[in-house]
């Protein structure tokens, strides 16, 4: 169906050019911005936006979509990270195919309210016969564009590694079912609506060996490739003890590290490594909530884009945030970044940004995340004429004074949020089966 957005109060483009446009139309058609201008002819139905400002949907660069199924676990709410895993790494092995795709249809219903229309997904555990495509099926229902990650951990108790034996995996198996997935589900093309990464959970959690060869699969089938790198102080120490070295020059030494990586939290990267990211095009998922949740510190993400690092936004899984509304993510971004390093370092404008258009950058995305003809009709519509933006002299300024849901969402020129409420799925009745599987687990 094709759509005019007409007459909208303000939109922020996030173009070449960082336009702002009054007053203006926006048509779509077949998935695409075909137009944009004042009073265009009105064809296919028309969307009032008179009252609302228009962004690029916002781009969810890290997530553990499973992880709804687990938020506010009384032994995990006030552990530090390796602390919290390990109260809920046998929470998440009784785990199987329907609370995959329940919690992801659940996680990602709860992004596009927040406005965003795309996201990624890092899976790195699989028991009792679960599989990538549980969370592609609850994806595929929901409607957003998704950037789903095979995940994995080798590396058990038994041999030193932070997770139970139970929940890690043959490291043949996982390149093999990497690569299942990958020929399976990859699209490749402009406009892709799934793309497939390759994701070893973490350097304390798979061996040298599977980073290595991870790379080098992912790079012999064209996908990126995605991992948890320096979150916090347990993770340096770590990597120094078992690696004699820092997370970037272990990253480095592995391949892991170039414009078809991006790495999650990078709270402790020094200078050294930041120079690192910005020369090879290395990509950062911050996630700040999270890393306030488990105090792992504030991601020096000031440094990262004036030192030119490509940097997204994640709200991370919803047991260490404990929910995902990417707006919000986006005004904590940008607060923790003016308490640490000042009030004029990080404005409402630049933050909107890292959450569009950068999260479109980061996961390798150039035909998403601005508002510009020929580019794919991701569009979040706002609301400023309610409560919380009432008196704001900017509504543009979204993360200072505006609302946390969104109006309407389109996605690929398809509408799944209309007046608040999602048009693709029974949200009581997911929520339900939620509730349920959780109630199973908690009992």
């Amino acid at each position: 169906m094709d759509y005019l957005i007409r007459n909208a109060r303000t939109i922020l483009t996030m173009d070449d050019d960082s336009r702002e446009l009054s007053s203006t139309d926006i048509r779509i058609a077949d998935g695409v911005i075909t137009e944009i201008g004042p009073d265009l002819p009105s064809t296919g139905e028309v969307i009032d936006a008179s009252r609302a400002v228009v962004t690029p949907g916002l781009v969810n660069t890290h997530h553990h979509l499973y992880q709804t199924l687990t938020r506010a676990v009384p032994g995990g709410q006030d552990a530090l990270l390796f602390g919290w895993l390990q109260t809920l790494y046998p929470i998440w092995s009784r785990f199987g195919p329907d609370e995959m795709r329940v919690s992801a249809m659940v996680g990602l219903a709860e992004l596009a309210l927040s406005g965003c229309t795309m996201s990624s997904d890092h899976l790195y555990l699989y028991p009792n016969g679960a599989r990538l495509e549980d969370t592609i099926d609850g994806a595929r229902e929901v409607g957003l564009r998704f950037h789903p990650t095979r995940g994995a951990m080798s590396i058990g108790e038994s041999d030193g590694g932070l997770p139970p034996d139970m929940l890690v995996e043959d490291e043949r198996a996982i390149l093999e079912d990497c690569i299942r997935v990958i020929d399976a589900f990859h699209d490749p093309s402009d406009g892709a609506m799934l793309r497939v990464g390759v994701a070893p959970c973490s350097p304390f959690s798979v061996s040298r060996e599977l980073m290595r060869d991870a790379a080098v699969l992912a790079r012999d089938k064209g996908v990126m490739m995605h991992t948890h790198l320096a979150e916090n102080d347990e993770d340096i120490a770590y990597s120094q003890a078992q690696f004699g070295c820092r997370p970037g020059q272990y990253a480095e030494d592995l391949g892991w590290v170039g414009d078809d990586v991006w790495h999650a939290h990078c709270v402790k990267l020094d200078s050294t490594e930041t120079a690192l990211f910005a020369h090879t095009r290395t990509g950062v998922a911050h996630c700040p909530c999270s890393n306030c949740r488990l105090g792992s510190g504030i991601a020096p993400v000031r440094q990262m884009r004036d030192a030119g690092v490509k940097v997204g936004l994640g709200v991370d899984g919803s047991a260490s945030n404990d929910q995902g509304n990417l707006i919000d993510e986006a005004r904590q971004a940008m607060l923790l970044q003016r308490v640490a390093f000042g009030a004029d370092k990080m404005s409402a404008r630049e933050v909107l940004r890292i959450a569009t258009r950068g999260g479109a950058e980061v996961l390798g995305r150039s035909d998403c995340g601005q508002i510009a003809v020929g580019k794919r009709a991701d569009i979040a519509i706002w609301d400023v004429s309610g409560l919380e933006s009432a008196g704001s002299w900017d509504p543009a300024a979204l993360v200072l004074a505006g609302p946390r849901q969104v109006r309407d969402l389109f996605v690929d020129g398809r509408q799944i949020v209309r007046d608040g409420r999602m048009t693709t799925i029974d949200l009581p009745r997911v929520i339900e089966d939620q509730n349920r599987l959780a109630t199973r687990l908690a009992g």
